[in-house]
């Protein structure tokens, strides 16, 4: 991945002025848009000045992180504060909010999170027995979390979505065996999405369980596209999560060939969006 260069980072803070007030007419819509940083990581391992400042320019307020690239919590903080971003939440992996507690919890404050995110299982857990354990665990790192003033969540792939061999879904596993205060969810829409589940059904069976959403989109054929470019029908999601409790948006594309341009039309397609009217 190339540099973040002069050209698209001036083009990138050009958009920003002319979404701004978009984005401030939608606030009744989605509240403040946010992106993870996993999105432009080739971008801020090599210029994170730049592509934070870019982001900010593009009208982005919040940003989930998904490490810290070489830099201290307290210097990415900085970073943050001088674009008027905010990390309410950060990805961190099981073994760091398992193992590694008191080095977590000293960046998560560092940081200003709220919101500590778990997004993976590993192969060897994705079992009836594994997930089962895996519930017990977040169990007691949501407890240890709370005891912070911090918020433990899961985020899915795909695999947590789709049925074991005895039938069983993993995703219901962990939000019946989970306590509902220690353990929230991340919903990641695409992924749901593609292994057949549906997010508003999800929202009405689990309201309060959803606080984050990794918002992105997926063409017909599954491949990972820009927001607002591919099937998903977010305006009818906007209406279910707002309901259900969504505070935070977070746009997510994991392969974009040209990461800020992603990011600027994922950010416009979400600031016009609107839900559909309620019927009376």
């Amino acid at each position: 991945m190339h540099p973040l260069t002069r050209r698209e980072f001036l083009g990138a803070l050009a958009a920003g002025t002319a979404w701004s007030a978009l984005g401030r007419r939608a606030g009744d819509r989605i509240p403040a848009v946010g992106i993870q940083l996993y999105t432009v990581r080739a971008l801020m391992a090599a210029q994170p000045e730049r592509t934070l400042e870019a982001l900010a320019g593009i009208g982005y307020r919040e940003v989930e992180l998904a490490g810290l690239y070489g830099m201290t919590a307290a210097r990415m903080r900085a970073l943050l504060d001088a674009n008027g971003l905010a990390a309410p939440s950060a990805h961190l992996s099981l073994e760091a909010l398992r193992d590694d507690w008191a080095r977590t919890l000293d960046d998560a404050r560092a940081l200003g999170l709220r919101y500590v995110v778990c997004p993976w299982v590993n192969e060897e857990d994705r079992t009836l027995d594994g997930y089962s354990r895996l519930a017990q665990q977040f169990n007691v790192i949501g407890e240890r979390a709370r005891a912070a003033g911090l918020q433990f969540a899961f985020h899915n792939h795909d695999f947590v979505n789709r049925p074991l061999p005895d039938g069983t879904v993993p995703y219901d596993l962990l939000l019946r065996a989970c306590d509902p205060h220690l353990v929230q969810m991340e919903m990641d829409l695409y992924w749901m999405i593609a292994a057949g589940g549906a997010p508003t059904a999800y929202f009405a069976r689990w309201p309060g369980r959803f606080p984050m959403l990794h918002v992105k989109d997926r063409t017909l054929s599954g491949a990972m596209t820009d927001v607002g470019d591919g099937t998903i029908d977010f305006a009818s999601i906007l209406a279910a999560a707002h309901a259900a409790g969504v505070k935070h948006w977070f746009v997510e594309h994991d392969e974009p060939k040209d990461p800020l341009a992603s990011a600027r039309r994922s950010y416009a397609y979400l600031s016009r969006l609107e839900s559909p009217p309620t019927p009376h």
